[in-house]
């Protein structure tokens, strides 16, 4: 029996206005649904341009863009009601108790927000200083599931970790998206190796060694020190890339995953069956 999911990604390149971010975005979201798309991802962080790269947060910033949280999921709502499609809000900013988190917003093709993942992961490093603007969500990470489909949400720096989408999958995730923003930067060379290209490594190892789809989509443009590499794309569950989008490229790309032969591809390899928790429990906390 087939079972199979269309999933879109949203490859953007932000503009210093936040309301023309998030108009694009909503028109985007609508194109890919006429693409027959069925679920839909955002980039991380899209309504605005990039706000971490100055080491020193403008805490008027902060307030006025997390103080639109409410608008910007309407939009996203209206849209995934409009067109019938989940909508995975790429991420906004959401004040919270301890300061902002990095939320992204799960919305059904109801219009209703069905759960909201906060980053895990928080990363601080030269021109990615968000430790400095957002505090880590609290978790507990567990899938979301909608459409008959079990699906998992992480953010950008959370995709080089292999824990949470492998807790995910312990909870019966079948595709795990990423929504993300990541370049290179002016400045720094890239003297271990080529960033691009381990971004996409990791994540289909991850894909491969939980036998699942995973889907990441980045923005793209230059802004400020930071040239995001845009490269979106989408594998299936043996990391082969079924779809990648350019560097440069703005737009939608849609692309159809058969979750049915995900599930024969997890079970034939056995990377979750032939587990040995025991011995390695009390220490990977």
């Amino acid at each position: 029996m087939s079972r199979t999911l269309s999933v879109g990604l949203i490859q953007m390149k932000m503009e210093p206005e936040v309301r023309r971010n998030v108009t694009k975005a909503v028109e985007l979201i609508g194109d890919a649904a006429a693409q027959g798309a069925e679920f839909v991802c955002l980039p991380e962080l899209f309504p605005f341009r990039y706000v971490a790269q100055d080491p020193v947060p403008d805490e008027r910033t902060l307030e006025e863009f997390s103080s639109l949280y409410g608008h910007f999921v309407s939009a996203l709502s209206d849209a995934a009601r409009r067109h019938g499609v989940v909508v995975i809000g790429g991420s906004l900013i959401e004040r919270s108790e301890r300061g902002y988190w990095n939320s992204s917003p799960v919305i059904s093709p109801s219009g209703e927000v069905i759960g909201t993942y906060r980053k895990t992961h928080i990363p601080d490093d030269e021109c990615y200083y968000e430790s400095r603007y957002f505090v880590p969500g609290d978790g507990p990470i567990r899938p979301f599931e909608e459409a008959g489909v079990k699906f998992g949400v992480l953010i950008c720096f959370d995709q080089w970790f292999p824990e949470p989408v492998r807790a995910l999958v312990l909870q019966g995730a079948e595709i795990v998206f990423y929504p993300t923003a990541i370049g290179w930067v002016d400045g720094i060379e890239q003297s271990e190796g080529d960033w691009r290209e381990a971004w996409e490594t990791v994540q289909r190892g991850h894909s491969i060694a939980n036998g699942i789809s995973v889907v990441a989509v980045n923005r793209t443009g230059r802004e400020g020190r930071i040239a995001f590499w845009g490269s979106s794309f989408v594998t299936d569950a043996f990391g082969n890339v079924l779809c990648r989008m350019g560097v440069d490229e703005e737009g939608v790309a849609v692309r159809r995953v058969d979750l049915r032969r995900s599930q024969q591809v997890r079970e034939g390899w056995g990377f979750i069956r032939c587990r040995r928790p025991e011995l390695y429990r009390s220490v990977i906390g």
